[in-house]
């Protein structure tokens, strides 16, 4: 890499988003707020994981761009009312990380990745000068973040404290638990108790999911993809039969979509 054209091009984005905000700049830029922006920045965040998931390197450089111009925007909307700027976030994080990295940086020495992500929770709670309760930790994780992996943070960071499944089969038998318990809401007609076993039992399958070494909100974004794609050729297949989808029957798309999953082997 290239070091004085990495300069160059950050400092170029930096002057950019300065212009775009100064006089002669962009109106709409210039009326844009921390709350109008952190809409575009989560949008931007999704935007990149779409990406990976796809594999594709062309869009993945392009998100990222999108996604560091709302990084750099922020920051010099604090920087305009004198709070910090893009400098000052980039050394606060380079600090931290260092800090965070003992085994790297310091003389801790080489530790397995368990040894590191525990070090890494023990140095975070001194960093916040005396040692929070696990309760708080758990509070600490944001309310809006999407809620399959806030469930999966919420219920791995309970396992850091102890609070958790032995293994991934007594999780399974946890779920199966929250079948029954859905099934009796359903035939007692009680709808309301009936939505709050459904929550239950999506918590536990996100607790199985990560015992299993996965996390749900990546696998349920894989599962709506999946769907989507077989959706669409389900169309195409009731299309090519001279019928629009909506006039075709229930057996001929349960037809179609058979089909569509008979081509995939699944």
């Amino acid at each position: 890499m290239d070091r004085n054209r990495l300069s160059d091009a950050f400092s170029a984005l930096a002057d950019l988003v300065e212009r775009l905000r100064g006089p002669g700049g962009c109106p709409w830029d210039a009326i844009q707020t921390d709350k109008t922006v952190k809409t575009y920045l989560l949008e931007e965040a999704y935007e990149v994981l779409e990406a990976v998931d796809k594999s594709s390197p062309d869009d993945i450089c392009s998100e990222l761009g999108d996604l560091l111009f709302q990084i750099l925007f922020l920051s010099h909307l604090a920087a305009e009312r004198n709070e910090f700027d893009i400098l000052t976030v980039i050394e606060k994080i380079t600090e931290k990380m260092i800090r965070r990295h003992p085994h790297v940086f310091g003389e801790s020495g080489a530790l397995d990745a368990a040894h590191v992500e525990n070090n890494w929770a023990r140095i975070k709670e001194a960093e916040k000068g005396n040692e929070i309760n696990v309760a708080s930790s758990l509070g600490s994780i944001p309310s809006n973040m999407p809620s399959l992996l806030r469930a999966h943070r919420l219920s791995e960071r309970a396992s850091k404290a102890g609070f958790d499944w032995p293994n991934a089969n007594e999780v399974w038998n946890k779920v199966k638990e929250e079948i029954d318990e859905f099934e009796s809401a359903i035939l007692r007609n009680n709808k309301e108790n009936a939505g709050e076993e459904i929550g239950d039992l999506i918590f536990s399958i996100v607790n199985l999911a990560r015992h299993l070494g996965f996390n749900a909100e990546h696998l349920l974004r894989m599962a709506n993809c999946k769907f989507l794609d077989r959706f669409e050729k389900m169309e195409k297949e009731i299309e090519a039969l001279g019928i629009g989808l909506r006039y075709a029957s229930a057996d001929q798309m349960n037809e179609a979509w058979e089909r569509v999953k008979d081509s995939k082997g699944q």
